[in-house]
């Protein structure tokens, strides 16, 4: 009897375990293989990244490394610009668009190069005959672990395959398993998109290899005789494979696998590059080095170690939204049914995927995410897969601080210190401005000189926006030595700023020009004509750049003086102004279109990412900035949903936010799916085609749903959708050094919070309902102005609104705001009254 138990109690354990495994809210997990490179699943180490479809015949692991891009070292500064600076001013003050645009493209624009696409490496493939008829099939992401796994049957073996980018030894590691003995067998070869030249060899018998050099490029818009760009990244891609049992043998340039009882394959890819200016190293010995170095550890100790170091940032931070029935579906399904029902758990596993793409794209010491993060599987990629920075860089990096990846930022950081260098160069020739500029793009070379023509590269202010991150790193950090060693990019970009503003003769306000709103003009204006003067964006990053320059520099006991000139500039920046149509104004001019759906809300950039627009400090901005995002509507490429997730939590309407969400988690990509923006099988996100700035956007986004504090206070549960009413999250940062390590809700109401202070000071808490201390002790309320320097909120001009508008002003909901004193390492509990 005791037997019988014993095994019943087996059966139904093994049975729980199995129906776990496709359930668990941190997987991607598909019935099918990928039919598509959109329906792929990525796996990343910050340098290295692989696409693996989980084909069981014909196994294709498409192959990234983050240095190889086309060209080499350059610049593309137009010295023509200068010359043509003044008149280009007059032709926009006298309203001449036309002819300012056209002297722009031939003054302005880059005569040399429209920078250089990130390419692929190219693709490992592996061959198993026999494997066409296959059941039982299963693939997965597991994001808990960073490893893609994919089993199936075949004749009645059940075969595994494990696969990750190891974060620990820089290498892919994939093994090979079955369930029988003496039944793995394999070829394995390696091949580039033409028309890329690459030479594939075999060395010692058991080293597949593929050496190839990054292309030529000559900007698609470059006139004339200018000479391309030559390809200078020197790259080597080595698979070494080490079956147990078996053969390897070698035949016409592959490696085959006979028989083996398992199989462990290692791919090591390495580059020439040293930085943006050098790319002198050895690519052979590095890639060799790498597998050498590998080779030394067991199975277990690489993905053991790989594991423990991805989850040291991974685990930071948990999310709970609820669970429904809905898990038990394959995620494409879940994906495709999202917005008919009800499925709070795949939000979450958005949210998290997010994370897990930004520590995979992005690690200490390496390059930025760029378009498409680490994951490109062509050689001229969509907008070349480069540094969009007039937005889709800065949403890349929107979720590193408040998820706590803080390290993951800072690539970006460093490219930032980069273009500073760079730019500096440039905003002499081209401007003979002080400070340093980039324009709306930049590659692994850091150009900073205008690209693509006038529609889109004639906006100096790229680099402006970039700076924010400086000092919004600080912000979460408080560390000086830090704010000293960015101290230097920051002031180069007010000094930009300050050298390049001019006087508005109609309105004597210091204003950008020439520039553009980025990627859109005004109704009106002959199509791709949008150049301008003053547009709000600059407007905005201008008060920003120059005021948190002054914020660092007091902090840091320098320039004083200087701080004197920053500060008369600003009293001259223009307000912000609310249109006729009871909208904030994009241009100086009133010339929004109510019925206009473009993708870019540049203007809003002062509700978020920045700070400038509160809903207790400025409501006429409050609602000029919901009727802009209602009058542009919801639809729209996926970047641009994902922004605006983010603005309507801002707008503290979690359910407009939410419904959002469902926009953006819709399946496309499949012939019987919807055109437009959304996300693909493999949770990836569509413009379209792929862009992984709308994946970060997300994330970003429900965080800003659950917790914000860049308004005085840190806001528990502000834009809370009423789907979910229970939930919990642990791990989010504030600004100021806080974190809040717990917070549960329960009925739409916080039940509890624990927030740790790491750099003491006041921290200020705003919810929708009373708290009090968790040994029921009754917290201060809090009046007048937040002590805590890290939340003295910027004092802007009044807004100018026009005679035509008719703002009423929104109705918030009602708030409880309290004060507790903090000690660094102090952790405060909180519980609802």
């Amino acid at each position: 009897m005791n037997k019988i138990v014993a095994l019943i109690t087996v059966f139904f354990t093994v049975c729980n375990a199995f129906g776990q495994k496709h359930e668990t809210d941190l997987k991607l997990w598909y019935h099918a293989p990928a039919a598509n490179w959109n329906e792929a699943l990525p796996l990343g180490n910050g340098r290295l990244g692989a696409m693996v479809f989980g084909n069981p015949a014909d196994e294709n692991i498409q192959l990234n490394e983050n240095t190889l891009w086309a060209g080499g070292p350059h610049r593309n500064d137009n010295p023509m610009a200068k010359d043509a600076l003044s008149e280009i001013r007059t032709l926009i003050f006298d309203k001449k668009y036309s002819e300012a645009h056209r002297l722009a493209g031939d003054a302005f624009i880059s005569k040399k190069s429209h920078g250089m696409p990130y390419e692929t490496v190219g693709n490992l493939r592996l061959n198993f005959v026999g494997h066409e008829n296959f059941s039982n099939y299963h693939r997965e992401l597991d994001l808990e672990n960073a490893v893609n796994r994919t089993m199936y049957t075949v004749d009645g073996v059940a075969y595994k395959r494990e696969v990750f980018t190891s974060f620990s030894d820089e290498v892919i590691v994939i093994k090979l398993t079955a369930n029988k003995k003496g039944v793995i067998s394999f070829s394995a070869s390696m091949d580039r998109p033409a028309p890329s030249k690459v030479t594939v060899s075999v060395e010692n018998e058991t080293i597949l290899k593929m050496i190839g050099l990054s292309s030529d490029r000559k900007g698609k818009r470059v006139s004339g005789n200018n000479p391309p760009t030559k390809g200078q990244v020197k790259f080597e891609s080595r698979l070494k494979i080490v079956p147990k049992g078996g053969t390897l043998t070698s035949e016409n340039n592959q490696l085959v696998v006979s028989k083996a009882n398992s199989v462990i394959l290692y791919i090591a890819i390495a580059t020439n590059f040293v930085n943006y200016k050098d790319v002198s190293a050895d690519p052979h010995k590095r890639a060799a080095d790498y597998i050498t170095k590998a080779e030394k550890k067991n199975y277990k100790q690489l993905l053991s170690n790989h594991s423990a170091l991805y989850q040291k940032y991974f685990k930071r931070v948990t999310l709970n939204l609820g669970k429904t029935d809905a898990v038990k579906k394959t995620t494409d399904i879940r994906i495709k049914e999202f917005s008919q029902g009800y499925d709070p758990s795949l939000a979450a596993l958005y949210f998290q995927f997010g994370r897990y793409l930004l520590i995979s794209s992005s690690q200490p010491g390496g390059q930025p995410a760029n378009l498409q993060g680490l994951w490109c599987n062509q050689l001229t990629p969509p907008w070349k897969s480069a540094y969009t920075v007039n937005i889709n860089t800065q949403m890349n990096y929107w979720p590193a601080e408040v998820t706590n990846l803080s390290e993951m930022h800072e690539p970006l950081i460093q490219m930032v210190k980069d273009l500073s260098v760079a730019g500096k160069e440039t905003a002499k020739v081209m401007y003979g401005a002080d400070g340093w500029v980039t324009h709306h793009n930049t590659d692994l070379w850091r150009i900073c000189g205008p690209v693509d023509g006038a529609t889109w590269g004639m906006w100096p202010t790229g680099g402006t926006w970039l700076s924010q991150h400086l000092w919004e790193k600080f912000m979460f950090n408080g560390d000086l030595d830090y704010l000293k060693s960015v101290y230097p990019a920051m002031k180069g970009a007010a000094e930009f700023c300050l050298s390049f503003l001019t006087e508005d003769p109609e309105t004597g306000w210091l204003i950008i020009s020439p520039s553009i709103s980025p990627e859109h003009g005004p109704k009106g204006h002959p199509k791709n004509v949008n150049i301008a003067a003053g547009t709000t964006m600059d407007n905005q990053l201008v008060f920003d750049m120059l005021t948190k320059t002054i914020q660092a520099a007091k902090l840091l006991h320098v320039d004083s003086k200087w701080i004197q000139k920053i500060t008369h500039t600003l009293s001259k920046l223009p307000p912000m102004q609310i249109g006729r149509y009871n909208q904030v104004q994009e241009w100086i001019e009133d010339w929004d279109d109510p019925e206009d759906k473009h993708r870019h809300v540049s203007h809003l950039y002062g509700l978020y990412p920045s700070n400038l627009i509160s809903p207790y400090r400025h409501p006429e901005l409050f609602q000029g900035a919901k009727n802009t995002l209602i009058q542009r509507g919801d639809p729209s490429t996926g970047w641009s949903m994902n922004w605006k997730i983010n603005l309507w939590a801002r707008l503290l309407d979690g359910n407009h936010a939410y419904k959002l969400m469902g926009d953006q988690i819709k399946l496309v990509g499949r012939p019987d799916s919807p055109k437009g923006g959304g996300t693909y099988a493999n949770m990836l996100d569509a413009h379209p085609p792929f862009q992984i700035d709308g994946n970060f956007g997300f994330t970003s986004g429900l965080t800003e749903m659950l917790m914000q504090s860049h308004d005085a206070a840190i806001h528990l549960i502000p834009a809370l959708p009423d789907v979910w009413k229970d939930g919990n999250v642990t791990g989010l940062r504030a600004r100021g050094g806080f974190e809040v390590t717990a917070m549960e809700w329960e009925h739409g109401a916080i039940v509890k919070v624990v927030i740790k202070s790491t750099l003491g000071g006041n921290c200020r808490v705003r919810a929708y309902n009373e708290l009090v201390y968790a040994d029921k002790t009754n917290i201060t309320l809090a009046s007048g102005v937040n002590e805590n320097p890290f939340y003295q909120t910027p004092k802007i001009k009044k807004p100018l609104i026009s005679k035509s508008a008719t703002l009423n002003n929104m109705v918030l909901k009602p708030t409880y705001l309290y004060d507790i004193p903090t000690k660094p390492g102090q952790e405060i509990v909180l519980i609802k009254n």
